[in-house]
């Protein structure tokens, strides 16, 4: 990695080696790009260290259940919480289908209501929409501020001793506003409502400390944390974890199996049924110790000079309409009149810049914004001005292209 002094501005690019000379990425939201002590790890995983864990008492297989239990210690200090509360899943789509499953559908009785707010995620939606159908709970949605925000005033005035459970958006996907999760904990503590937190968006680009936030629940993916597809963690309290029957059968989960009864093991292992992502774990391991290393602080100030950049340089443009608040966290949506988000990509593509443009998987936050999709830039700690001149001068090439 390289080493940077503390303050200097970022410049990592050359520690990814997927991002060549002129190509501008900037739909890190979607997915970030792997450093390079990253895929080394990965590399690692499968070409020495490779072995399963849990199961063998050979000395390789021994190795590698210590680095996979020692990369569950890390992520819990990154996050503020306790080794038994870090439950490894395949991403925070997962997590929060666990929690839907395995706590909602144990606890939810019919009349029972769920809070989610009108800018979540499908994952933050259709889970609980599934569960609801299943238990006769119901769900409220929170509106948004005028600036795009989650409205923690209207969640007040709306919450009542019948919502057992909350679940918002620590960063929007869409619109890059930052929630007052610990406001909105102890909101929902108020009413005796418990809260899952989705910080898909947040832990690349915020420190988190889920002990002072307050929350039961805490759910992000590593694929978004520069670390491997295919891995992400479910935090939660330990009692609630305790409490909670498995949703998934199988090796790993079990204390004792018999035809006529099977006990399980505590949590987490009671949660991560099979054979784990080993090297995912393992590669999460080194995404994190390589975001700590520049420091979550840095990474923020960084991405937030960077949003702000593309905000005054957009604003200037008439055709333009910026979304979300002034000070997103790392993310710019826009439509550009009379233009489908999707030509605005295809033309930046031409250019050698990458965004997103569609719903971005938050169809009624569409509906609320009166647009079918956005274009969205987001950054990453390689991204720097020159990237944002390329953004600017490719959608000046889409409003001359377009009239």
């Amino acid at each position: 990695m390289t080493t940077l002094a503390a303050t200097a501005p970022l410049d990592l690019r050359a520690d990814f080696p997927a991002i060549p000379a002129g190509w501008a990425y900037l739909d890190t939201a979607a997915t970030s790009q792997k450093p390079q002590p990253v895929i080394d790890a990965i590399t690692r995983g499968y070409a020495r260290d490779y072995a399963t864990v849990h199961r063998g008492v050979y000395q390789r297989s021994a190795d590698m259940t210590l680095a996979y239990e020692a990369a569950r210690r890390r992520v819990a200090r990154f996050i503020g919480g306790q080794e038994d509360e870090i439950v490894f899943v395949r991403g925070a789509t997962e997590g929060i289908n666990l929690v839907a499953h395995s706590w909602a559908m144990t606890h939810l009785r019919p009349g029972d209501r769920i809070l989610l707010s009108a800018l979540e995620h499908h994952s933050n939606i259709v889970p609980w929409q599934l569960a609801a159908q299943r238990t006769g709970a119901a769900i409220d949605v929170v509106p948004l501020t005028g600036d795009h925000r989650i409205d923690l005033d209207a969640m007040a005035s709306m919450l009542t001793d019948r919502h057992r459970l909350v679940a918002l958006a620590h960063v929007s996907n869409v619109l890059g506003s930052v929630l007052d999760a610990k406001r909105a904990a102890a909101l929902a503590h108020g009413v005796g409502a418990k809260i899952l937190i989705d910080g898909c968006q947040a832990v690349p680009r915020l420190p988190v400390n889920v002990a002072d936030l307050d929350c039961d629940f805490y759910v992000f993916s590593g694929h978004k944390l520069y670390g491997p597809t295919g891995i992400g963690v479910l935090w939660a309290r330990h009692d609630l974890l305790d409490a909670m029957p498995p949703w998934q059968g199988g090796g790993s989960m079990i204390d004792r199996v018999t035809f006529e009864q099977t006990t399980y093991a505590p949590p987490p292992g009671r949660f991560e049924a099979g054979t784990p992502h080993i090297v995912g774990v393992t590669g999460l391991h080194a995404a994190i110790d390589y975001v700590d290393a520049i420091g979550l602080d840095r990474i923020h100030a960084h991405e937030s000079a960077l949003v702000q950049q593309t905000r005054d340089a957009l604003a200037s443009l008439n055709s333009v309409r910026l979304l979300g608040p002034d000070d997103s966290a790392g993310i710019v949506s826009f439509v550009i009149q009379g233009v489908h988000p999707h030509d605005v990509a295809t033309i930046l593509d031409e250019g050698g810049v990458a965004i997103r443009a569609g719903h971005h998987c938050a169809q009624p936050l569409m509906d609320l914004l009166g647009v079918t999709a956005t274009a969205r830039a987001s950054f990453g700690v390689y991204n720097g001005a020159a990237d944002i001149d390329a953004l600017v001068k490719g959608i000046e090439r889409v409003t001359r292209i377009f009239g």
